[in-house]
């Protein structure tokens, strides 16, 4: 995405939420190197690695199959899709009606059936949404999700509510050092590790197409690791795992990394100390935590 520095909207959620209604209708429409609808409908694996590995872990290697999960910020449910297939009931949950709503065709195209809700993924702890709290096994949400959120605690406290006693937490994010990171030649630092207000730009195009026609101010938030995983504690769920990774299978920015020969993409900054390219520098993080009895 081609974006400047802009003045934050008077209603931010509002403007993010016109954002991602447009790249709803944008993505998997054939115009995108992420979204194959295609591929999903016939039953390819769809899911990254460090999301199939996390689901692996938090299901103890038995998978998803009998079990209730809950989807947040789902985009079109590629991933509540692939889960469903794999037999969990799914509910995918969005605040835009335009990805819950391709979501639905692109699940009944796959021959699969997941319920969808219209939600700020913050809210969920609330009243309104009091007959989905403690029915999920597990909560998925995955790559590019918390950086849309002002207030970390809320979401954590949404989680931990759609989770029965015993349920998992399955977040897999970018890794809040790479989203500092605006170019790596030259060296550009535009974004802060922690929080530090919001951050609002404005311009066109996807993640997953630098020049889809759409765009608009959108406005992001930091969270450093350690804001996250307290976070999770005081929503009143126990940390089991934090891993951070230093290689990923394609560039979840789209537009900041390069395949290294070995179909691997690294985050480097400056020489390392034999002169060649810089060590390795964590991309994304996965965090597995229990909603305590």
């Amino acid at each position: 995405m081609t974006d400047r520095p802009a003045e934050v909207p008077e209603d931010p959620i509002g403007a993010n939420r016109d954002y991602w209604e447009s790249l709803a209708g944008f993505h998997g429409r054939g115009n995108d190197s992420y979204y194959d609808v295609e591929a999903l409908v016939a039953g390819e694996r769809i899911m990254t690695e460090h999301e199939q590995s996390a689901l692996d872990r938090a299901t103890e290697g038995h998978g998803v199959a009998g079990l209730r999960v809950a989807h947040l910020q789902s985009h079109i449910a590629f991933d509540s899709i692939t889960m469903a297939q794999d037999g969990a009931s799914v509910t995918a949950l969005d605040f835009s009606p335009t990805a819950l709503e391709r979501a639905r065709e692109i699940a009944a195209r796959a021959g699969v059936s997941i319920e969808t809700v219209l939600a700020e993924a913050t809210s969920l702890s609330g009243e309104e949404y009091a007959s989905l709290h403690g029915s999920f096994d597990l909560v998925y949400a995955t790559i590019g999700a918390i950086c849309w959120i002002e207030d970390i605690d809320a979401w954590m406290r949404s989680a931990a509510a759609l989770l029965r006693p015993g349920g998992r937490l399955v977040l897999v994010d970018m890794h809040p050092l790479a989203n500092c990171v605006g170019s790596t030649d030259p060296l550009r630092l535009d974004f802060p590790y922690a929080g530090d207000g919001p951050q609002a730009w404005s311009g066109t195009g996807s993640y997953a197409n630098a020049d889809a026609p759409v765009g608009g101010t959108t406005v992001e938030y930091a969270h450093s690791l350690g804001e996250v995983v307290t976070a999770a504690i005081d929503a009143g769920m126990r940390v089991d795992r934090l891993e951070e990774h230093l290689s990923v299978a394609f560039d979840p920015r789209g537009d900041l990394l390069a395949d290294e020969g070995d179909g691997r993409y690294r985050l480097r900054i400056g020489q390392g100390r034999d002169g060649g390219p810089g060590v390795p520098l964590p991309i994304m993080f996965t965090l597995l935590a229990t909603r305590s009895a």
